[in-house]
């Protein structure tokens, strides 16, 4: 069971909390990850784009000109895909891009990406968020006095001080626990995450 130091926003030492193995040292599956953050992302996607067939385009109910003895080539409509205002050969209608994976595999990529966090040293454990202010400059002092550039802070109550705080850097994002999501764990370098969250965290995703 892995061992970790709990800081405060100072960067003060101030304990230790125990990491669930099943959690935090699991084999990192990387195909899962990658599956997950499909999944993610084709969920998110609006599939709203449409074009217009030659049967949807509004005109073109009468023959252009005659079948014979012009000279020119054969048409039944001027809003054919060839003509300009015509309509548009194989183009995008809306569509569902989602599909859909077990449960047991989404808990499976999160907790591959909470192991990868650890083994590389991008995690941290802080005893608590509470700031008694709307105020940035607490947030940029505390990613200096830590070494961050990119961070995701998850916490077991938001705190609208915090949230607000944040909102105008935007290499940092808050996240109640309940929120926790591969592509944010990966896409965020450095994982910030208070004392109390780690418990519910390591509730919700063990096996």
């Amino acid at each position: 069971m892995p061992q970790v130091d709990v800081f405060d926003l100072e960067k003060n030492k101030v304990g230790t909390v125990d990491l669930a193995s099943d959690v935090f040292e699991c084999p990192v599956n990387d195909s899962v990850l990658h599956l997950v953050v499909k999944w993610q992302l084709a969920s998110k996607r609006s599939g709203t784009a449409s074009t217009k067939t030659r049967g949807e385009v509004r005109g073109g109910g009468k023959k252009p000109w005659k079948q014979k003895h012009l000279g020119r080539a054969r048409a039944g409509s001027n809003r054919s895909p060839i003509w300009k205002g015509g309509g548009v050969t194989f183009g995008p209608k809306p569509k569902d891009w989602s599909f859909s994976v077990p449960k047991k595999v989404r808990k499976q990529a999160v907790r591959s990406a909470l192991s990868l966090k650890l083994s590389q040293d991008e995690l941290f454990v802080v005893e608590n968020f509470d700031l008694k202010e709307i105020k940035t400059k607490q947030i940029v002092d505390f990613m200096k006095k830590f070494e961050l550039n990119k961070c995701l802070i998850i916490v077991d109550d938001v705190n609208e001080n915090l949230v607000k705080s944040s909102n105008n850097i935007k290499d940092v994002k808050v996240l109640k626990n309940e929120g926790v999501n591969v592509y944010d764990l990966l896409k965020y370098k450095n994982l910030i995450i208070t004392k109390n969250t780690v418990e519910k965290v390591q509730e919700a995703l063990a096996q």
